[in-house]
């Protein structure tokens, strides 16, 4: 059906419900020879009963610029309108439309699209400032949208209040990630004739790119968070604890899984009910909240963890004696842990494994059969992170290096980490290890240790290694002739 004849259908079912001797606040079912859409009835019955008058002119409550531009300043919506104006703003000037953004209430915050198409949405208050909820305008895309939690269209007729009959708009509901609550809803809205079905989808793309958007941002603040605030858990030594977010999110803890993801913390409370028999201490932090569980601290044993992930040989995790081969990606996950030792989310996770092209769901998969492949006790999920006793190969190399201690360095080292990896984070792991121990190599012009760099497998082939080797070899020495052959088939 095209969309003057639709409005005829839609005018005519809105005069059998609405017309005749009905008064405009009757709050009884609505039910005609031909009903409305039930989306459509529902919203009707709301906004009668909301005593709003058919016959309106424009919403009776409307701010003034001062105030709004207060609301839009400390709306979270406003950190994701680059991502709406790129979906949507376009599109609406092509298509004689405009974007509005509102808050929770139905507040319109932001308007942008075709000017024309502002100019005869001012004839009906359809601007920044004007509350559209249903309770305010009746039914409409944002408010029945705000209403209902989920993506509507509302085109012509079905509109409550009949001087909004010239117009068609689609709208969806943004959701805050972290606490579910609404927070607004994005709208496209035009005149009658530019009715098109796919608006529904795009708006409800828009705002899942915003959710998406808002997602991204409050994992940055929970890394941000932790990184700042784990001192004060792991402070509690063997005592348990956790560390929430301001909106009682479970971000770390100890021991392992003895937490749902949220708590409620009310506000001006020092104690909590875990919602098990038990009740916590809280206390406030400058960002969030320490969680402890008053008690005597129980020592636990701690299972011991021992990672080989050097040269190119088959990589390896010992857990309390029992020797477990790794496959490589199993393998880069525990290297990543190991050598990040206050844990990694997700998506942190994600993008040091595969870069832009990963998926946070693999991770979680993957994650959850190695838990599953190395026994209860080493890993932990808020964030990932080895709880048991770690140490590898590459982490002894380190600490060799640290403490000054070359010759140990190089005993240990017995190549590349992880030399078959493309991971971004530990490509760049392996380079800086293998280049800070050449520098020091060659820093120190002792041809022991030289030669020792030379048997790894880079070294081998390395040019300025063997031009040491040969000016600092005595020439009495055993190793001279095959440094002076390695070298003449290097500069050949």
């Amino acid at each position: 059906m095209d969309a003057p004849e639709q409005a005829r259908r839609l005018s005519g079912v809105y005069d059998d419900v609405l017309g005749g001797d009905r008064a405009a606040t009757d709050p009884r079912p609505l039910v005609a020879a031909t009903d409305p859409r039930p989306l459509v009835a529902a919203s009707w019955q709301r906004s009668l009963a909301a005593a709003v008058d058919p016959e309106l002119d424009a919403p009776p409550m409307i701010l003034d610029e001062r105030t709004v531009e207060e609301l839009r300043a400390d709306h979270p919506l406003r950190a994701v309108l680059p991502v709406l104006r790129q979906t949507l703003t376009t599109i609406a000037d092509e298509a004689s439309h405009i974007m509005l953004v509102t808050d929770a209430q139905g507040l319109v915050l932001w308007r942008e699209g075709a000017s024309d198409v502002k100019r005869a949405a001012d004839r009906i208050a359809l601007s920044e400032g004007a509350v559209w909820s249903e309770d305010q305008i009746g039914t409409n895309g944002m408010g029945t949208a705000l209403a209902v939690g989920k993506p509507v269209q509302i085109h012509s007729a079905e509109h409550l209040v009949r001087r909004i009959h010239e117009w068609t708009c689609a709208a969806a509901p943004v959701h805050d990630p972290d606490t579910g609550r609404l927070l607004g809803a994005v709208d496209v809205s035009g005149p009658l004739r530019t009715v098109h079905p796919a608006m529904v989808a795009l708006v409800t793309a828009a705002a899942q790119l915003a959710e998406g958007q808002l997602k991204v941002r409050m994992a940055a603040a929970d890394e941000m968070l932790r990184a700042r605030n784990m001192r004060h858990l792991m402070a509690l030594g063997d005592a348990p604890g956790a560390l929430l977010t301001p909106t009682g999110r479970v971000l770390a803890v100890q021991p392992l899984e003895w937490l749902p993801d949220r708590l409620d913390v009310p506000e001006d409370t020092d104690r909590i009910d875990l919602g098990d028999g038990r009740e916590g201490v809280i206390e406030r932090l400058d960002e969030g909240y320490l969680l402890r569980i008053p008690g005597t601290p129980v020592r636990r044993t701690r299972p011991s963890l021992r990672l080989k992930l050097l040269g190119s040989g088959q990589p390896t995790a010992v857990v309390g004696g029992r020797e477990i081969a790794l496959t490589l990606r199993r393998a880069e996950v525990l290297a990543l842990l190991l050598l990040q030792p206050t844990g990694l989310t997700a998506e942190q996770l994600m993008l040091q494994l595969y870069g832009d092209e990963g998926n946070p769901t693999t991770v979680r998969a993957e994650m959850h059969r190695l838990r599953n492949l190395l026994g209860g006790g080493i890993l932990d999920t808020k964030p990932y992170r080895i709880v048991a006793d770690a140490t590898g190969d590459v982490t002894d190399v380190q600490k060799a290096l640290r403490g000054g201690d070359l010759r140990t360095a190089l005993d240990l080292y017995d190549g590349p980490l992880l030399a078959r990896s493309d991971a971004p984070a530990l490509r760049a792991e392996r380079d800086e290890l293998e280049a800070t121990l050449r520098r020091a190599t060659l820093d120190t012009h002792d041809p022991d240790l030289l030669w020792t760099f030379a048997q790894t497998a880079s070294g081998a082939e390395d040019l300025e290694i063997f031009e040491a080797l040969d000016r600092h070899l005595p020439i009495s020495d055993p190793r001279r002739p095959p440094v002076v052959a390695r070298l003449a088939r290097l500069v050949d």
